[in-house]
């Protein structure tokens, strides 16, 4: 793992999730540029000092020298965006695997050329959109897949918090600071931290593709550098149309993720908040709410599962799901679906689109279907 040291967030997840179905140890860590916060980190975690490493490079090169049964497989890429295109780069040309945080880079650039580098290494690569991994997003998928809903006519998503209502990123919130900053966090801010989710669920779940955007991008909090608040009308490769929101600054909201998608007929409605619950609304019959490992459900959301119904999972249990497929992927298991180099391209191109059509008079913008990549 590279970043995640002491203090951080996201790193702890990712060692809750990677760890969770035995498929991953963590052996080695180059955890904080700190040299006293890395050190203490990999204590806490019981690795061997002499792979706890100052430095990626440092890493790589250390791990490379070791014998194919010693050294590490894969790097998790646990950084602020600014990192990921370097440090995945560095590892997939070493020979490792990766799996990194969303969003994928900076720009589509840099996104392209991790690309490339996974392309040419042979390497897998791996992106934590971490709600795709849910049981009842997969099922929600598969409903949509097999045609229960009819054509697809509406599909709308949200994605409210409200943790940023105030200006916390200049009172010494370290999550804060580097989500706000262009120089550590790219082009978008609530964009590229939570829009990203809102559109790669979308797709994922509807089967369809993004075609254009009409998009507001907005910032707030007075003195912040990157837009806090974004909306868009969707276009996709169907007649389907959509609305997208995405807030951080929706005072006491949590971590309102929902996705509602409409066919001809019938709808599906989602809710990250109440992630065990799958309801189902058709024209000529009651509603329907499907729950987590109940009866009615596809063998492959059921295999999402690990308890009995009415046992809750949640996020920890979705996000190891990317990472047990990962997992098997790696082992040789090429029918095994995780988040990978198609949905980072997809989602830097969205919000490169996203932000030129807020920032011109052109009402609508064409997402970059990246076939000439």
């Amino acid at each position: 793992m590279v970043g995640g040291g002491e203090g951080a967030f996201i790193g702890a997840i990712h060692r809750m999730a990677a760890a969770l179905d035995g498929d991953w140890r963590l052996t080695a860590g180059a955890f904080s540029t700190d040299a006293g916060r890395n050190a203490r980190t990999g204590d806490l975690l019981g690795l061997d000092a002499a792979r706890v490493y100052d430095t990626l490079d440092a890493l790589v090169a250390g791990e490379a020298a070791l014998p194919d049964g010693e050294r590490i497989d894969a790097v998790a890429v646990v950084t602020p965006n600014y990192l990921h295109a370097p440090m995945a780069i560095a590892a997939l040309n070493a020979g490792f695997h990766v799996f990194c945080e969303k969003p994928m880079a900076m720009n589509v650039a840099e996104a392209v050329a991790i690309a490339d580098a996974a392309k040419a290494s042979g390497r897998h690569l791996g992106l934590a959109f971490t709600y795709s991994g849910y049981p009842l997003v997969e099922e929600a998928r598969l409903r949509v897949e097999r045609g229960d809903l009819g054509a697809i006519r509406l599909v709308q998503v949200e994605y409210l918090q409200g943790w940023l209502s105030l200006p916390i990123d200049t009172d010494g919130n370290k999550q804060a600071e580097w989500r706000t900053d262009p120089a550590r966090a790219g082009m978008g801010g609530c964009l590229g931290d939570i829009g990203t989710h809102a559109f790669q669920l979308a797709e994922h779940v509807s089967g369809l593709r993004v075609t254009a955007v009409s998009a507001e991008l907005s910032t707030h909090v007075a003195g912040r550098r990157l837009d806090d608040d974004v909306g868009a009308m969707l276009r996709f490769d169907t007649d389907a149309r959509g609305m997208l929101k995405a807030s951080q600054v929706a005072a006491g909201e949590e971590n309102g993720l929902k996705l509602r998608i409409y066919g001809e007929r019938g709808g599906l409605e989602w809710a990250q908040m109440e992630p065990n619950t799958l309801t189902l609304r058709w024209l000529d019959r009651p509603t329907e709410v499907v729950r987590a490992g109940g009866p009615g459900l596809d063998a492959r959301s059921v295999a999402l599962g690990r308890t009995p119904a009415g046992h809750p999972e949640g996020y920890i249990e979705a996000f190891a799901n990317l990472y047990r497929a990962f997992a098997a992927t790696i082992r040789g298991d090429t029918n095994r679906w995780y988040p990978g180099v198609s949905d980072g391209l997809r989602t830097m191109r969205f919000i490169e689109a996203m932000i030129t059509n807020a920032s011109s008079d052109q009402k609508w913008t064409m997402v970059d279907s990246g076939e000439s990549a």
